[in-house]
């Protein structure tokens, strides 16, 4: 049986004390937990800690609160907490839904917000134990799933030849939100956090520590939903997931699980603004979505796409 390799454990006291041990050396941040300790237990990366430092111990991080029109989530909300938020699942359903369909019940009593936004990919050799699979988002030249088994891969292709694909829930949700992402350096729009240059990384420097995230509260009249597909109800990441702002003659609608980040499904958008939600119309939008999608060398992930259309439409259609 696998057990951890030693490291430190600092409880951090400020944000600033946290950032100031980032910068020390090989650290890494502790939240949640439920992300990194499997990742460490099971050797999947290259590269091991020696220090994990606790941001559990700042005090006020996991806040859920509305101040002058915009929802303000501390990075250590518990997504369980955010799922069950009267305020939320009023005015933001499509964040609260996404909470609610993390994981297990409790996963989600120890799972951050800001964790789900900031966890590693899923791809099977990315996470291989014993870091087996020296692939290009580790720094390597090869993306194994390329050739190999993709069937739960990118529709969209890859980045820099790797194609997992980002496995967070609320993502899309906070995405179509146009929601912001504050650091101790910088606020971040939702759709500018993963960066492309490092396939499926954040934009975040060695030092950044997200703090909050801030969500504008919708006009009037505009409503939000996040629909999920996954093997199994609760437990599975999403084999495709999409969330959708939809009122006031606009649409915000963004897939995920299909690529290396969140899609702002662009032509789906075009596609129903301003029109009349209805079947048609949803159907059309769907399709649009993923006019430019496609699967792998194999096929294997073929069947995503389907999926991908269905999700859209059924996004767009449960906020008519």
């Amino acid at each position: 049986m696998k057990t951890l390799k030693k490291f430190a454990h600092v409880d951090a006291k400020t944000i600033d004390e946290a950032a100031a041990l980032l910068r020390a050396g090989n650290a890494a941040v502790l939240s949640g937990g439920t992300d990194l300790l499997g990742a460490l237990r099971f050797e999947v990366l290259p590269k091991y800690p020696e220090v994990l430092v606790n941001l559990k111990t700042i005090r006020g991080m996991d806040a859920v609160r509305e101040e002058g029109g915009v929802l303000r989530i501390g990075a250590l909300a518990r997504l369980e907490d955010i799922a069950k938020s009267g305020l939320v699942r009023a005015k933001y359903a499509a964040l609260a839904e996404a909470a609610h369909r993390t994981a297990t019940p409790h996963i989600r009593e120890m799972g951050t917000l800001a964790g789900n936004i900031c966890q590693m990919n899923r791809c099977w050799y990315f996470r291989n134990p014993d870091n087996r699979f020296n692939c290009v988002r580790k720094g390597g030249k090869t993306c194994y799933a390329m050739a190999g088994d993709n069937r739960y891969h990118s529709i969209f292709g890859a980045v820099r030849m790797c194609v997992a694909v980002n496995p967070s829930d609320t993502a899309p949700a906070l995405v179509a939100l146009n929601a912001k992402i504050r650091t101790n350096k910088r606020v971040i729009p939702a759709e500018n956090f993963w960066d492309m240059a490092v396939p499926g990384s954040t934009v975040l420097g060695a030092d950044e520590i997200v703090t909050e995230i801030q969500v504008a509260a919708p006009a009037a009249g505009v409503k939000s939903a996040y629909i999920k597909f996954a093997i199994r109800k609760s437990i599975d990441f999403p084999i495709v997931n999409c969330a959708a702002v939809i009122g006031n003659g606009d649409a915000r609608l963004c897939l995920n699980a299909v690529y290396n980040k969140p899609v702002r499904a662009l032509e789906a958008e075009n596609s129903i603004r301003g029109k009349k939600i209805d079947e048609a119309s949803a159907d059309a939008a769907g399709a649009a979505a993923v006019a430019n999608a496609r699967a792998l060398p194999g096929d294997r992930n073929k069947w995503k796409i389907p999926i991908a259309k269905a999700m859209v439409k059924r996004s767009i259609l449960a906020c008519a």
